[in-house]
């Protein structure tokens, strides 16, 4: 499983021109899974990034994280996360999970994250528009 953090002001996810999630402030992740991933997995990444200290304090220091300073998580499916392009210039997919199965593990990250703030999401497997305001800019990636 990785999950992409992205530090972020407003940012917003549509399909077909409509707007089906959008946040003010917070954390954009860009999600994707892997054969094997499990619901442990699950729960030790969703801890890890409601607990990730990448806001800013009072001395200006990443040191609070989105449970301490509020804001909400604009959650995204994202397979190509597990693209491979050691044959060329193509990529394969082949270590991404298949659709019903990430689907489901998704849908279970999404509620396990929904246990520390506020979720919007995309519509997995969608061709989706996604404007990230990307703050710092602070990206990290989380695996497991």
């Amino acid at each position: 499983m990785r999950v992409l953090v992205q530090r972020s002001g407003k940012s917003s996810v549509s399909v077909d021109g409509k707007v089906v999630g959008k946040i003010d402030r917070g954390l954009v992740l860009l999600v994707g899974f892997t054969d094997g991933d499990s619901m442990s997995q699950i729960e030790y990444l969703a801890k890890r990034v409601a607990n990730l200290r990448i806001f800013d304090d009072e001395n200006g220091v990443m040191n609070k994280s989105i449970l301490e300073v509020g804001g909400d998580i604009l959650s995204i499916s994202q397979f190509t996360l597990y693209a491979d392009t050691h044959k060329g210039n193509r990529p394969s997919y082949i270590n991404a999970m298949k659709g019903e199965e990430s689907t489901k593990l998704y849908d279970l990250f999404n509620e396990e994250m929904r246990k520390y703030c506020k979720v919007e999401t995309g519509i997995f497997g969608a061709d989706m528009t996604v404007e990230i305001t990307n703050i710092g800019p602070t990206t990290i990636l989380l695996e497991r």
